[in-house]
């Protein structure tokens, strides 16, 4: 069977009507008053003519026949209602960086061409800048906040737009072609929309796996049975819903028939305030993305320890743990594993791994993760599947439920989304091996692959050396041009707190692991590592930084 994610919520909301299903610090919603909020949204949408304007037989693969809905947001109960009403309309919702500037957004909704934007007041100013520049002016939902923003010019307020709409549920023939789509953060380039069908997204990154048999849901009856027979995770994503790890892991907590915990602070990372909502609300599953969330919550937990035994899963997507940190997070969180995940806009999550308190944390070299589904490495040319055990290194890359394609991008997706050995693929763009037993040895991206005296290094590697040093709080390492070396590596280094910065001394550490090829030529000492609020690294300000300290 093949789902729909509306279809998937309609069957879960009739059964769990009483269950929690949203919690912020002012609102508690009930899957029955999500339902309700979400069909309101999807009839107000069909009004002003939102629409499907092709079916996805008729398309290409990197084509869109259903209008966008930009979803121009901080995290909140209006961004999870607003995708779900989005789906009950056959539109798609369309994920919008907040932290882009004027002329990035402009050029974001050019290509999106939302017909509906639903932002929060505080972001008004700068969508007033761009909104004219569209070819269509879309309907425009404002969303009440702290800022206490009137309303733009032309927008109706959110929740003034959902109680005059109808609460029925849309008499529309949802279907599972219809479209999910994910806007990549732009590190290798432009963003672009990552085309989704929805039974596969479903099946890939939201919940739509029976895990205990290995298996994907034979039916709607048995999904929403499973979720029914116990009570559902608790899960709180510090990651923001405008990247996918924020959106997928708050999906797998409802589709389990669990609750999306959102804490008070959303317009940046707040530490405490997490650790304050983990332990108030009992959350079991908290998300975190990589050194740059980890370190900080666990300054926090060093300062004000708290009762936190309800969490069973600390999960990490989107920038690696270091064993340091995995360590340390066992440590404080004695009931809890750390899980680990690599996965892109164009895969899903391709791989984890898995750390308790009687496991092997605290490892040293690359990290290796177990693959999902579909999970392989191809060699270089994209003619073949490696096998395990192979020499050298390929390309990670996953078969089965992927995307159709870039939207607007028929070049890039032939690219990225190839067929191999018979099988239509998706190559995001990591590098990989595959071990004799079966795990995934990650090296990194290629656009971070620094070729260095006719030899490759791949960047992540020598950051997860460097991280073993312990006054080391984050690092990363990019090439630098070289009249010796054609590009030499440098680590830029933000060290920990009061903690005594000695370059050779990182040098040495990390030589422990790495052969002396791969070793910074250069450590430059920062006092931060600028980060995004997914976790992945300003490589823009690490290459000008590197060059400006030549």
């Amino acid at each position: 069977m093949e789902f729909n994610l509306a279809a998937v919520h309609e069957a879960l909301a009739e059964r769990l009507a009483d269950r929690e299903a949203i919690v912020t610090p002012t609102r508690r919603l009930t899957w029955a008053e999500v339902a309700d909020r979400s069909r309101r949204l999807a009839n107000g949408l069909g009004d002003a003519g939102l629409a499907v304007r092709a079916e996805r037989d008729g398309l290409a693969p990197f084509e869109s026949g259903q209008d966008a809905v930009a979803l121009y947001l901080y995290n909140g109960h209006e961004y999870l209602e607003a995708m779900l009403g989005a789906f009950k309309a056959r539109a798609v919702p369309c994920n919008v960086n907040y932290r882009y500037v004027a002329a990035e957004l402009a050029e974001l909704l050019t290509d999106m061409a939302p017909r509906a934007v639903v932002f929060h007041a505080r972001f008004a100013d700068r969508l007033a800048a761009v909104v004219d520049r569209l070819a269509h002016r879309p309907v425009l939902l404002q969303v009440a906040d702290e800022s206490d923003r009137p309303l733009l010019p032309g927008a109706v307020d959110y929740e003034g737009a959902l109680a005059a709409a109808s609460p029925s549920r849309p008499s529309l023939d949802w279907s599972p072609d219809d479209l999910y789509t994910l806007y990549t953060g732009g590190t290798t380039g432009r963003p672009k929309g990552v085309l989704w069908r929805q039974a596969d997204a479903f099946v890939t990154a939201m919940g739509g796996r029976n895990f205990k048999e290995r298996r994907e849901w034979a039916s709607l009856d048995e999904l929403v049975g499973a979720a029914a027979s116990r009570p559902g995770p608790r899960v709180l994503s510090a990651a923001p819903f405008m990247h996918g790890t924020g959106q997928w892991v708050s999906f797998q907590g409802l589709h389990a028939g669990g609750s999306a915990v959102i804490p008070g602070v959303v317009d940046r990372f707040d530490p405490a305030d997490v650790l304050d909502t983990v332990e108030a609300e009992r959350v079991s599953v908290l998300v975190i993305a990589g050194e740059s969330f980890a370190r900080p919550l666990l300054d926090a937990l060093a300062a004000r320890p708290r009762d936190l035994s309800s969490l069973v899963v600390v999960a990490s997507s989107g920038a690696a743990l270091s064993p340091t940190s995995v360590r340390e997070l066992l440590d404080r969180l004695p009931g809890a594993r750390v899980r680990d995940t690599i996965g892109s806009s164009e895969a899903g999550p391709q791989a984890d791994t898995m750390t308790g308190a009687d496991g092997a944390s605290g490892t040293t070299g690359p990290p290796t993760f177990r693959p999902a589904e579909g999970t392989c490495v191809v060699d270089d040319t994209l003619t073949r599947v490696l096998p395990p055990g192979h020499d050298g290194t390929g390309w990670l890359a996953r078969a089965g439920r992927v995307p159709l394609g870039y939207l607007h991008d028929p070049e890039r997706t032939a690219r990225t989304f190839p067929v191999v050995d018979g099988h239509r693929m998706t190559v995001p763009g990591d590098r990989a091996r595959l071990l004799a037993d079966g795990r995934i040895e990650l090296l990194g991206r290629d656009a971070t692959t620094i070729n260095t005296g006719g030899e490759k290094v791949y960047a992540e590697e020598v950051e997860t050396a460097i991280r073993a040093h312990p006054a080391v709080r984050d690092v990363v390492v990019v090439g630098r041009p070289s009249d010796r070396w054609g590009s030499e590596v440098v680590a830029l280094v933000q060290p920990e707190p009061g903690a005594q910065f000695d370059a050779d001394a990182v040098v040495a550490t990390a030589g422990e692991q790495l052969a002396r090829y791969k070793l910074p030529k250069a450590v430059i000492e920062v006092d931060v590592v600028r980060r995004s609020p997914s976790g992945k690294v300003d490589l823009a300000w690490a290459r000008q930084r590197v060059l400006d300290s030549d």
